[in-house]
């Protein structure tokens, strides 16, 4: 590699096929997170073309080879991020307080649709079309949608995700508790919507 024009540093070959050699092996796993973000083959083609293009050009600046893939994964949440900032399709969030009340277990328990169930969350999750669950998802601020996404389709540990989103582990670790609380409040609206669950009224006094 070399110092160009304006102080742009210029690979040559070998340098561009070691590049290569590292980040091409994560094509199918950066394309399916990008298709779990953004729902749209496209885009998530545009996110992928775009993260390797901004990788390439970076890369003399990475300092160990073996952070490629979470590197990867960070252009690549950063770039979907600033796409998705400019789109108005996030769900109303309201005070945290009033989030941290809502409970998924206490609804459930009060609607007892599965009985005996060690699994209440995936039971629940399961009664969903796939698109229903992908919509309530990519509504989510991307603040939690994104390491909701990295969690479960990379299956990323507390500290990778932290890597990737340039933050604490405890910072990690609200989000997550966030992001389930909002997207199991959609998919509880949801299922109130599509009649899988009984919608309770107060007895009149």
């Amino acid at each position: 590699m070399r110092q160009g024009a304006a102080g742009v540093i210029e690979m040559d070959s070998e340098s561009q096929r070691r590049f290569e050699d590292l980040a091409l092996p994560h094509l199918k796993s950066l394309y399916g997170y990008a298709m779990k973000l953004t729902g749209n083959a496209a885009v998530a083609e545009d996110l992928v073309q775009e993260t390797f293009l901004k990788a390439l050009q970076a890369f003399p600046t990475l300092r160990n080879s073996l952070h490629i893939r979470p590197w990867l994964f960070q252009i690549l949440s950063r770039l979907a991020i600033d796409r998705h900032r400019t789109e108005n399709r996030e769900v109303a969030t309201e005070a945290f307080e009033d989030l941290d009340r809502f409970s998924l277990y206490d609804l459930i328990g009060q609607d007892d649709p599965f009985p005996y169930s060690d699994r209440l969350h995936d039971d629940f999750v399961a009664q969903f079309r796939d698109e229903e669950v992908r919509d309530a998802l990519r509504g989510l601020p991307e603040a939690y949608r994104v390491p909701l996404v990295l969690l479960y389709t990379e299956e990323m540990s507390y500290r990778e995700l932290a890597e990737v989103l340039g933050c604490p582990v405890g910072t990690v670790m609200s989000r997550l508790h966030r992001g389930r609380k909002i997207l199991e409040r959609e998919l509880w609206e949801c299922a109130k919507r599509r009649g899988l669950v009984k919608t309770w009224t107060p007895p009149n006094d």
